[in-house]
């Protein structure tokens, strides 16, 4: 964690995605972070609210995670 002193007071906003992947559910949170940062600046953390998959024919076909994800406003 950073020192206390080196801190600043932050506003954060709050942002839902929903990422997924065939692979797994870290490759899902992955997937939905990397689009997010394509055109959201400032990401600071996540928070998986949600995970829920795909079924066929008996086997998970996609994994898939809802995010909250906070980011820094600019001031």
């Amino acid at each position: 964690m950073p020192d206390t002193t080196e801190m600043k007071d932050h506003v954060y906003k709050i942002l839902e995605l929903v990422g997924s992947s065939e692979e797994s559910i870290e490759g899902a949170i992955q997937n939905a972070l990397i689009r997010a940062a394509k055109t959201i600046r400032d990401m600071k953390w996540f928070e998986v609210v949600q995970t829920r998959g795909h079924i066929e024919n008996g086997s998970v076909r996609h994994y898939q995670v809802t995010l909250r994800v906070g980011f820094t406003l600019e001031e």
